[in-house]
Parts: structure tokens; sequence; C-alpha cells
């Protein structure tokens, strides 16, 4: 599988073919500005603030971290005059100006808040002047976004300044006290502003004119950032020095003390030492402003384009997750590594005994910025992309629940009966598969645990709307498989669903969307309802009785999995079909909507089969001949790929054996078991679905070249083998022996095999690093 791989930049994704166009330019034209190069690359993404203006400044920033990382090679920097050279400094030598006055606020008269026009560089450098030869800290040089005041007397003049600049990115106690979230965040930063610079000189004194200035300045404020800016501000946010201030005037104006900053004594990165700890205060420009600042945008899919990508398939099938820090992510490729190669170990065990590596992994699912959604995100793209080849994509819903009791972490619910008492997590997955069986990847995964306070209130649920029930998961899953389905113009996306999802609000929602998924539901026998004859008669007849009425149009042969209650056989049943007009629930204010029943019965079946089949399939999919009722009922019986997708998750990836301390790190290790439970399902079905093609795809060159040296004890040979061929030599670790009656390699057998050949490969690269050390060789 090829991708197009992107990283995240500067608050913006570079796809390869963007980096490819940089390097194209440069090539092309070798002194070509950085200045103009910026332009380009924000034209080619379409990169402008909120007035249309191309972001410059973050293009320049990010030209420059793909440069530190080797993708693109910049063109020779240009020197130009700027406000520090040695014409700014000689004009700084000269005194500016300032009033003279001791009086009251009253007696001062009228203050004028004077901003400083954007691009006049003799105003610029006045309040450079003033800022160094009066501010205790001197001139500081403004970052990002900034805007300058002066602060005026009519009758004695100059009376001091101010200034906001772009807020700092990571501040805890502000963070803590918005509450926002990562997604949150990124998007809000820009509404939030610091007051970087506050000045009164020394030679006016006048008591209660620096909180006069604050409040003056603040109602000015916000209309002159979006003049300039276009972005409406929500928070400002200052620092006081605790040992030389008080915060006098900042808590007179009414601003809120929320915390202090680290005060960290060793060098930043940049190699900046802390001056110590300073008050932080905040001041909302909105009477709503956390809420603002808390609400997160929507985060739409991307498609990937087809590009090819450097690094393993796991680099490959998360390499657009919403995970931003370059150190979060790297981790993250590490722990989903190491949770493939060993898929039934837990986190000690995967970290090889490394008491840093476990530690690290811990700290990964404690982390905040980490979601379990950002994380899937990914993989879900991927498999978006994967779905863009097939013309008809089952998404197949279904719930399972994760058994925490033996270990309860902090935050789990009830999941069984008041009796057994059974704790643990809900999981509600959506699983794409081909018409062929073959799982493409997870559109939609919610996890989420019940409150123990809800749990036997059933009565209710009649008066409840389907936003505040349970059931409200399948209309999430389907509007997840429309967002993919917004994606893959020439796919038809099918939501299939077990009688759970026999909500009238799933078909409501179903046929109300022109362009989105169809539905295929088995409806349940209990709620048995009613049809009308048209949408305007009141005449109506049970669903159940109706079919029955059909005319048999077929008959299909039915393989019928074992389960532990019954052995697997295949059924034989019979098929009717019709085009029914459902009635909706009584008191309900949904239309009668339009849908083809496929009715499906086990007939001619023995005295040992206790529950023969009787199958209700509702579909907006039209059904207009027998095959079209026979495939509609072959693409049902496929939703029990996503039974062994869970068998897969628990047994093969053991997820309730997890021992983390919460459940939100829980399902930020359940979002990486799901793509670990794909890639094991994808390879077992690919194999028998797909012998023939080369094991390339899923096995690297020396992970095949390992084990057929192994097993037949002697060198590889020239030409790469079959899939089927590697798998059954990699099942064979696992205990696989081809017979007549087993000639396929089942889940167990699989992923034991993968583990020994995981272990294996690790120490033939390390031994040949040891080998090439010793001789002196490169690796």
């Amino acid at each position: 599988m090829r991708y197009e791989w992107r990283v995240w930049v500067g608050s913006q994704w570079f796809g390869s073919e963007v980096v490819q166009r940089i390097n194209d330019a440069v090539n092309a034209e070798p002194k070509i500005s950085r200045r103009v190069l910026s332009r380009q690359v924000c034209e080619w993404l379409g990169w402008r603030d909120a007035l249309g203006k191309p972001r410059e400044m973050g293009a320049r920033k990010a030209l420059a971290e793909l440069e530190r990382r080797g993708m693109i090679v910049q063109p020779v920097a240009k020197k130009i005059a700027n406000f520090n050279g040695d014409g700014a400094k000689a004009n700084c030598e000269r005194a500016v100006e300032v009033a003279q006055v001791d009086c009251s606020l009253q007696e001062l008269g009228p203050v004028k808040i004077v901003v400083v026009p954007e691009g006049d560089r003799q105003q610029s450098a006045m309040w450079t002047c003033l800022m160094k030869q009066h501010h205790y800290l001197g001139a500081c040089r403004l970052r990002g976004a900034q805007i300058r005041y002066f602060i005026r007397s009519e009758v004695h003049g100059l009376l001091g300044g101010l200034s906001f600049s772009a807020a700092t990115r990571r501040l805890a106690c502000r963070d803590k006290w918005i509450g926002w979230s990562e997604r949150a965040w990124r998007s809000n930063l820009q509404k939030v502003v610091s007051n970087s610079r506050l000045l009164i000189v020394g030679s006016v004194k006048v008591p209660n004119l620096a909180s006069h200035v604050l409040g003056q300045t603040l109602r000015c404020l916000t209309t002159d950032w979006q003049e300039r800016y276009g972005e409406e501000l929500a928070l400002v946010e200052t620092f006081v020095d605790g040992n030389q201030f008080e915060g006098v005037c900042y808590r007179a104006a009414n601003w809120e003390r929320v915390g202090s900053t680290a005060g960290r004594q060793t060098a930043f990165p940049n190699g900046k030492i802390s001056t110590g700890k300073k008050d932080v205060y905040v001041y909302g420009l909105r009477p709503n402003a956390r809420e603002l600042l808390c609400k997160e945008p929507a985060d739409r899919l991307m498609l990937r384009g087809r590009s090819a990508a450097s690094g393993d398939w796991i680099e490959q099938e998360l390499g657009t997750a919403r995970i931003f820090d370059g150190r979060l992510r790297k981790r993250m490729y590490q722990v989903a590594r190491s949770f493939a190669a060993q898929a039934q170990a837990l986190v000690p065990q995967t970290s090889n005994g490394s008491e840093a590596e476990a530690k690290g992994t811990y700290r990964f699912f404690k982390n905040q910025r980490v979601t379990m959604d950002g994380v899937l995100k990914g993989h879900v793209e991927a498999t978006i992309e994967r779905a863009r080849k097939q013309e008809v994509v089952l998404s197949v819903q279904d719930t399972t629940f994760l058994n925490y009791t033996a270990h309860a972490p902090e935050g789990v619910g009830p999941i069984g009966t008041k009796k057994d008492r059974s704790v643990g997590l809900v999981l509600h997955g959506t699983v794409a598969f081909s018409l062929a069986g073959t799982p493409l990847g997870v559109l939609d995964a919610q996890c989420w645990a019940r409150d123990p306070e809800e749990v036997g209130k059933k009565e209710k649920r009649h008066q409840l709307p389907i936003e505040e029930k349970e059931s409200v998961k399948w209309l999430r899953s389907y509007r997840a498989v429309a967002e993919a389905q917004r994606l893959c113009a020439n796919t038809i996306f099918v939501s299939v669903g077990d009688r759970e999802s026999d909500i009238f609000e799933l078909f409501d929602e179903a046929t109300r969307t022109s362009n989105g998924p169809k539905l295929l539901v088995r409806a349940e026998r209990t709620r048995n309802r009613k049809t009308l004859d048209n949408p305007g008669s009141e005449n109506h007849e049970y669903l159940w009785e109706r079919m029955k009425k059909q005319p048999v149009v077929g008959h299909r042969s039915v393989h019928i999995p074992k389960k532990s209650t019954r052995p697997g056989r295949t059924a034989k049943i019979e098929v009717r079909y019709a085009s029914v007009l459902l009635r909706p629930p009584v008191d309900s204010k949904l239309q009668p909507v339009q849908v083809w029943a496929v009715y499906a019965r086990e007939v001619g079946n023995g005295p040992e089969v206790n529950e023969p089949i009787e199958w209700m399939l509702l579909t907006t999919v039209a059904v207009s001949s027998s095959d079209d009722a026979e495939e509609r009922l072959r693409w049902y019986t496929l939703r029990w790929g996503i039974e062994l997708f869970h068998r897969i998750l628990k047994s093969g990836c053991r997820i309730e054996d997890r021992l983390l301390d919460d459940a939100d790190s829980l399902k930020k290790c359940l979002a990486l078991d799901l793509v670990v439970a794909w890639r094991i399902h994808q390879l077992m079905k690919a194999s028998r679905e797909t012998p023939d093609v080369p094991c390339t795809g899923f096995f690297e060159d020396d992970e095949w070249k390992v084990l057929h040296a192994f097993l037949h004890n002697e060198p590889p040979p020239s030409t790469t083998p079959s899939l089927q061929i590697a798998v059954h030599m990699m099942s064979r670790l696992g205990g696989f022996i081809a017979r007549k009656r087993s000639t396929q390699p089942g889940m167990i057998t699989l992923w034991r095999g993968l583990i020994r050949l995981n272990a294996m490969v690790s120490g033939a690269r390390a031994a040949l690093r040891h080998i090439a050390h010793h001789a002196g060789a490169p690796p």
C-alpha cells in the first residue's frame, strides 16, 4: 500500500506534494528570496489569516522547521536593515521627552490611548526608545501578532506606553484555568493576547493611573486588534514579578490571578534561562471567554493521496494522527510498533524489561495532549484511502464490553447486572469491510463508561430524546460513515447493524440524506413494526405478517459460524422481499420511511437445530430482483467479521488485561490496539483472499528471509515468496500444521507465529549490527 505522507509543521499540514513543490521552486530559481517562497507556500496551501492576508511569518517558521528536519533546502538568506541596526541604536541615545506631573487622576484630565500605526517606523522607534530608557526590563522583542500604544495627556504630554503581543504557547496555570483541550488550544490560542509591557514613566506620579489606563485600553483593544488582524480576542494575560510588584493595578482593574510560572532554573531548549517565577493574571474580554476558548473546531477528515512514504507500516498508518508534538508522535510510533511486535504481551513485556521504556509508555497514555480520537484519526484516513478503491464498502457497527472487574481502574462503570457487579467500558466500533470480507480498517470507535446512577432506569427511556440515550451510538457511527462517504464519491458505503440498531431515528436519518451512506439493519422481532399502504393512508399491517405473505423468490445456503452454544452448520433458507413503508412510533414527529425488506427463513432443518434462522433485513439499498435480495443477505453475513475483530482485540491484543490506572489511559491504549487488531485481521484475510500477491506489502525483506532461513535451513531465494507462502511459514512458528481439514491457519496460530517472528528478526538485526561493528563495516 502506498500513501501520501504528511507532517504537521507550524499549525499546518505539509504533504509530500507540497514539499516537492518547494524543492522544485528552489532548484528552478536558486536566488529566490525567502519572502517570495513563503508567499508561494501560503498560496499553495491556501494559508491565510482572517483578513485574507498570507500567513507569511507562519510559512517562514514552517520552512525553517522543514529545513531543520532535512526535508527541504531553503535559498540563501538576504540581510536587510531592521530596527536593531546602528541607526536605531543611535536614535535611542536621544532622550524621549516625557511628562513631569504630580497630581490626582481627576486633576490630570483626559488620558488618551494612542495606537502606534502599523508600518510607522518613526513611531515604532520612538516607542522602543521609551521602553529602553524608562522600563526596568527595557524594550522586549515582541513576537508574532502585536500592537503598541502610547499613553498621552493633552496637557502634560507623554505619560508612558504599553504593548500587546501573541500569547504564550504553553502556560500550565492559564491552560488549567481555561480548561481547554489540545484541539481547542490549537484552534483558539490566537484569541488570547499577552500584555507584554505596561509603563507609566517615573516622573508621572498619579495614583490609580495604571488601572485607569488598563481599563481604557482594554475597551479599545478588541476593536484595534480585529481591524489589524481580523481576530476577535477573548482573553488577555500578563506576568507580574512578585519580588518587585504586587500587581495592585491589575487587581484594581479586575484582573484575576490564576497562578504562577514554573520559574525553572535550567536553560530552555533555546538556551535562555528563566528570570524567576512570575505571577500570572488574566482578564476576560468577553463574559463567556472560557466557553469560547474551549470550543473545539470541526476536525474533518482529509484525503491522503497515493505517494510513496518512508518508514514502516506503523508510521504510514498513523502518519496523519492528530498528535502534533514531535516527541509524542515518536513515542506513539514506538508504542504501536512494540504492541504489534508482541501482540499478546503487556506493557512491561513490550518494553523488553526496560524501566525507562515502560515509564515512557505509561506517561504517553497519561498525557492530556493525547486523545483516543486523535490517535485514530490517521488510521481512519488510511482506511478511507483503501475504501476509495472499492465499489461497495460495508461499514459494520457493533457493541462489545471490555471487562475490568478484576483490576478496576478509575473512571470505569457498570457493564453487567447489579447482581454480578461487573465494571468496565463500552466499546462501539465501526469496521469497514470489502465485499470479499477483507477488513479495510476502523472508521469509528466510541468508548465510554456508564454512569452508575443511571443503571436500572429503563422506564425513562421512552421519555428521553435519542441524544440522551445510549442508542445515539448508532447515529454517531452512521455520521462517521457519512464523513467517509463525503470523501469517496465513487464508492457506496453501507452501514450494517444487528437487531439492536433497529431504531426508527436511524432509518429517518438515512432516508433524509440523499448522498449519504446506505443502511442495512436486521429488524428486531419483538418490535414488529407496522407498515402503511401509502404515505397518506391509515391502513397498516405488521411487518412480519406482511412479509410472510410475499412469494418465495429463491433459496440460498448460508454458513452459520459456530458459537459456544451451537456448532457451525450450513443452513438452507428461503428468501422473500418487498418494498415497505414503515410507520413511525406512536407520539413521534418523524415521517414514514420507505425501505426494502428481505425476509430469510430456514427450511428443511433437522431436530438438532434449536434456533432456525429467521432474519428480517431492512435496507435503503434498492432490491428489485431475487439476485438483489440474495446479495443483501450475503452482505449481512459479512457482519460476523466484526465479531472476529472484537475477538482478536480481546484475545490477541489482550486489551482487557491492560493494567492502567484510569479509563482515559485505557481509551488511548485501545486506539493503538484497534490498529494492531486490524493488522492481524487483515493479514489473515488477505492471505486467503489474495494468496498469490507478493508478501512485501505485509513483510519486510529481512522478515521473510529470516523465516525461510530458519524453517528451511538454507539461504533465502532471490524471488519474493507469495503472501500465502509467507503467512504459512510464519504460522508454522505458531504451531500450524497443514492438513486436509485445516488448510488455512487460524487467528491464534497466526499471532503466535507473529510474536516469534518479531523476536527472531530483532535478534538477527542485533547480531548483524554487532558483527558489522567488530568488522569495522557500516551497519
